[in-house]
């Protein structure tokens, strides 16, 4: 797994490090132009949303690609990851997501649960799994269940819910840059569309 995210990684820090501003992306073929554009959550920074769900394995393969990206993102950005929950086995993934994030785990927990998945071939995906999976990283099944159905997180979900429906997503992975732009695919080029569209947003500035 090491060897393939740094490969990947590595391959995605090539692309952008190429002439990616210097790309014409087009409307309708690289990127989505929404048609209700949607509001940022930091007004004056340009936004970029990622929609994902961990079995999806499309956003297992993206996720390299977006990790390179992420750490050399522009100061004026303010990314966001949002699960999708599209569907009923994709919110129990959305609300195990939403309780990392309450009990501050989340960054530790996010590319093993990936790595869980797709590598090992395990089944985390209803609330069982999930309790079981984020005991091994100090939550005891209690605590995790006790915030798994809460208000606080059943919020976000419908948050989650909303943007989706208002982005008129199909399906994952997809990024959404500026509330006004919908990037999808597994690859590098999705990151040097993103930064292609980063750009244009700035300049409209």
């Amino acid at each position: 797994m090491k060897k393939f995210l740094l490969g990947s990684v590595a391959t995605a820090l090539f692309a952008l490090s190429g002439s990616t501003m210097a790309a014409n992306f087009v409307a309708g073929k690289d990127y989505t132009v929404v048609a209700t554009p949607g509001k940022v959550d930091v007004p004056g920074k340009i936004e970029v949303r990622e929609f994902f769900w961990y079995g999806c394995p499309h956003c297992f393969r993206l996720e390299p690609h977006m990790q390179a990206w992420l750490k050399q993102m522009p100061k004026d950005v303010n990314f966001v990851r949002t699960p999708a929950a599209m569907n009923p086995v994709w919110e129990q993934n959305a609300r195990g997501y939403y309780v990392s994030e309450a009990l501050r785990i989340r960054k530790t927990t996010h590319l093993p649960l990936f790595h869980a998945i797709h590598v090992n071939g395990q089944q985390i995906f209803d609330q069982k799994s999930q309790a079981k999976f984020f005991v091994k990283y100090g939550v005891p099944e209690a605590k995790f269940n006790s915030l798994f159905n809460s208000f606080a997180i059943t919020s976000k979900v419908a948050k989650a819910k909303q943007l989706a429906q208002q982005y008129q997503l199909t399906g994952v992975p997809a990024v959404v840059v500026n509330g006004k732009y919908v990037v999808q695919g597994e690859d590098g080029k999705v990151t040097q569309v993103v930064s292609y569209l980063v750009e244009k947003e700035r300049k409209a500035k």
